[in-house]
């Protein structure tokens, strides 16, 4: 297939809000596809590359964009694929200068609206409503099987992209061969917020309560004395925690699939602040010594696999007596089921008085939902958050001066895949803070005027807030009241952020406020 066909066909999914026109014009696309170019034109379409990283970094690929493009299309996907696997191979001294050649003469052979599009896929900003379950619907119609079916075969390969070609050339037969494996990372399952616990028991009746600890996701793997950690975003990060793969080693089962969250404590106990606990997973680490002064605790929540027992379509409360005959209590997460409001509101109590986020509600029936934010799982926090994008950023004034301060938040609209700016805030915000997200939004810049850097939605942002409230402000119609930053979430990506959707429910769940304005 030509670039400039999956090109349009994407500019086709991005100029509409119709999901079942997105899905109608990406199955169109999938019937078209070449058998050898079906993962790159899935991919692609996904917003990724099959090289997941070149090497170069945006000032590289901004250097590397012509202003000559081709009179007339004709790149094929497995030739822009080529090029990508070429650049992404090239190592050694003066390898950014030749990736940077390498990428310019590829940009030379593209016509405009190819270059544009490239140049948005290889930083990540490829937003054109192509998500997750719009490509797994489009996916399933193309090839003539159960959604079901492609859903779980692609959270148990990591994403849609791994079992397109099997589904499109073997139908569901093709499909029955992926199974839940070890050292193959699954999709986290995810939760939505409840306004407060009373609300979480009318929607779930009987519940397991859960303390919601701060700290960073973790999926652990095993077989025999191999350990794996992998993060939220299923990369791996065994080297930063042998704290946490020694503990698995001691555990007497063959096999294990884990769900958990790797947090630093203080001697007292209480949790050291998400920030903290992020700073053992940079790319820089003496792990000995970040080890010796911030050790890692972990807490397990969930279990997918034991020796040869798949645990994944169990029920929540399976799932959780298993975990607990093959874990020590103190590897648990502390846990209640209930439906007494005054006894679920007493745990979180007690989760918050610990210094936790709050609790975690799940019914006790479900199985475990890779990727999926449903309502099986909900969040009951002391104050509100929210995930947001930062979108830009204004110059500071007076102690400020010469960092950018001002935040602008947006939240994530899944049907187009733009984000909706909902407000802005300096609060919260360190010395330290100021300094790391101004080096950090410049490397993003987008564009600038006198008072403002405009940058790439990349970096995620959990804000606190009092409220939801009317304004005629924002596009949304909505803004957030005395927002303040409580920490940049390093571990969620733009698409792990809070939708428009989840903002308008807590705003309904509320009561209307007006600003006046």
């Amino acid at each position: 297939m030509q670039l400039t066909e999956l090109v349009e066909v994407s500019r086709r999914v991005a100029a509409t809000s119709s999901r079942l026109e997105k899905i109608a014009a990406l199955r169109a696309c999938l019937l078209r596809l070449p058998l050898a170019e079906i993962d790159i034109g899935v991919r692609f379409l996904s917003g990724e590359i099959r090289q997941n990283k070149l090497g170069v970094g945006p000032a590289v690929i901004f250097q590397a964009r012509t202003a000559a493009h081709a009179v007339r299309p004709d790149l094929s996907l497995t030739e822009v694929d080529a090029a990508l696997k070429h650049i992404s191979a090239t190592v050694g001294k003066g390898a950014t200068e030749q990736r940077r050649q390498l990428l310019s003469e590829l940009f030379a052979r593209t016509t405009e609206s190819e270059q544009e599009f490239l140049v948005r896929l290889l930083l990540g900003e490829l937003r054109q409503g192509a998500l997750l379950g719009i490509m797994q619907d489009a996916l399933a119609q193309a090839a003539q099987v159960p959604l079901a079916q492609v859903r779980r075969a692609a959270m148990v390969a990591g994403g849609v992209a791994g079992v397109a070609q099997a589904a499109l050339t073997e139908g569901a037969q093709g499909l029955q061969r992926f199974m839940l494996r070890v050292f193959q990372p699954v999709l986290p399952m995810l939760a939505q917020p409840a306004h407060d616990i009373a609300d979480a028991l009318r929607q779930l009746g009987i519940a397991a309560l859960e303390w919601k600890v701060d700290g960073a996701r973790i999926q652990v793997h095993k077989s025999a004395a191999e350990v794996r950690v992998y993060s939220r975003g299923l990369n791996d990060v065994t080297g930063a925690v042998p704290e946490i793969v020694e503990h698995i080693q001691r555990i007497a089962c063959e096999t294990l699939i884990l769900d958990g969250e790797a947090i630093a404590l203080r001697p007292d106990g209480r949790p050291q602040p998400f920030q903290t606990t992020m700073r053992r997973f940079g790319r820089k680490l003496d792990v000995a010594t970040m080890r010796e002064s911030l050790p890692l605790s972990a807490l397990y929540f969930d279990v997918l696999r034991i020796d040869e027992r798949e645990l994944i379509d169990c029920s929540t409360a399976q799932r959780f007596d298993a975990l607990a005959r093959v874990l020590p209590g103190d590897a648990l997460i502390p846990r209640l089921i209930t439906d007494d409001v005054a006894a679920a509101q007493a745990f979180l109590d007690q989760a918050l008085a610990r210094g936790h986020e709050g609790v975690m509600a799940k019914s006790l029936d479900a199985p475990y939902e890779a990727g999926s934010r449903g309502s099986s799982w909900l969040k009951i926090k002391q104050a509100h958050t929210l995930d947001l994008v930062i979108l830009a950023a204004e110059w500071g004034h007076g102690r400020r001066r010469g960092w950018l301060s001002n935040l602008h938040l947006g939240a994530r609209d899944p049907a187009s895949g733009a984000f909706i700016m909902l407000g802005k805030t300096f609060k919260g915000l360190t010395d330290e803070m100021l300094d790391w997200q101004t080096r950090k939004l410049l490397e993003i810049e987008t564009t600038r005027d006198a008072g403002t850097v405009y940058v790439r939605p990349e970096l995620v942002v959990e804000i606190a807030l009092n409220e939801i409230q009317e304004s005629p402000q924002y596009p949304a119609g909505l803004a957030l009241r005395f927002a303040r930053v409580k920490g940049y979430r390093s571990d969620k990506r733009p698409e792990d952020s809070d939708t428009i959707e989840t903002v308008r429910e807590l705003f309904a769940g509320h009561g209307a406020r007006s600003t006046g304005t």
